[in-house]
């Protein structure tokens, strides 16, 4: 992780994101950010409900010290079946409970970076216990210029958690699974109702992951294929699904995964579907596509491609990927 963090910086992106999928995201993080100098680290995302709020707050307190605030936090809630059977903890309606995870987490957070005293009731939560024994020294480094020193990102896919971003959050992951259609007319909406209803100052930064194929690399095409069949399997994630009039293909994609028929799922990803999900171009027209994908509807864009080392330690492709990160700030 170090190794992959330092090449990142050294191509010039601003930023990397680590998922909770095959490692734990706080652990990368903490490795990517002794690592490098500049590079802002975030959890995209770190699941909520599986863990306590405060320990949640804790962790990210000593990495945000660690980067010398680089570090974000990002959220998400997962499904059901993943919280309940995967993480073993409890379940309720997703978008209530993490504005009560925000809460708390902001709870202590100015507990502990100013003496505040802390206190948190909701539904779920009631805090009220923190000695100086388990307070850590406030942060001492200066925040960067219209930042906050600790930020808070939300992931969501509907409307509900969207809404929440905005009127709590410091940034909004869309889901990887969106199309340009569906971030403009059903989370963009969503993302302006919540914000009408912010009481925290400043803006609310659109965070738009993007899968990207370059048109001569069938592997990464059948790749992407893959991922996107996958997510559509989810019916939290019908959604999108619905908007394009492609509801029986989410159902079908559900009869498959419920049978563990993983390896027919991607054919039901048609070119349609796949160009409208991913952007499609030759490498050196890769910036210029998602720039027009994203254009007015991000802050940050988030190019989903893979980004490997060879055996020198050097990014695979590194020209190709200088390029693009100089293309895309202009585009």
């Amino acid at each position: 992780m170090g190794d992959l963090a330092r090449a990142a910086e050294a191509v010039g992106f601003d930023g990397l994101w680590l998922a909770e999928t095959t490692h734990d995201p706080f652990l990368g993080a903490a490795l990517a950010l002794d690592a490098t100098q500049h590079l802002r680290v975030g959890t995209a995302v770190a699941i909520a409900f599986a863990r306590s709020p405060v320990s949640i707050a804790q962790t990210a307190f000593d990495l945000a010290r660690l980067g010398h605030g680089r570090f974000e936090l990002g959220l998400g809630t997962q499904v059901r079946g993943h919280v309940q059977r995967r993480f073993g903890m409890a379940w309720s309606a997703p978008a209530p409970r993490l504005g009560e995870w925000i809460g708390a987490i902001r709870a202590a957070w100015s507990s502990w970076q100013e003496g505040a005293p802390f206190r948190f009731r909701s539904e779920h939560l009631d805090l009220s216990l923190m000695s100086p024994f388990f307070s850590p020294p406030p942060l001492t480094f200066a925040a960067a210029p219209g930042t906050a020193p600790l930020r808070i990102s939300v992931a969501g896919v509907g409307p509900a958690l969207a809404r929440l971003a905005g009127r709590l959050a410091n940034g909004f992951h869309v889901h990887p699974l969106h199309t340009a259609r569906y971030l403009a007319e059903v989370l963009e909406p969503a993302l302006q109702q919540g914000e009408a209803e912010r009481r925290e100052a400043g803006r609310l930064e659109r965070y738009v992951p993007v899968f990207l194929i370059p048109d001569d690399d069938p592997e990464v095409r059948d790749a992407v294929r893959r991922q996107i069949s996958f997510y559509a399997a989810t019916p939290t994630y019908r959604r999108v699904l619905e908007l394009h009039g492609r509801v029986r293909t989410g159902e079908r994609l559900s009869r498959l995964a419920a049978a563990g028929r993983w390896a027919e799922m991607p054919d039901l990803v048609d070119d349609e579907l796949l160009g409208a999900v991913a952007v499609i171009a030759p490498w050196d027209g890769l910036a210029d596509a998602l720039g027009a994908r994203c254009a007015r509807a991000a802050h940050r864009v988030m190019p989903l491609l893979r980004f490997s080392l060879a055996a020198d330690g050097a990014p695979r492709d590194a020209k190709r990927w200088e390029r693009l990160v100089r293309a895309l700030r202009t585009a």
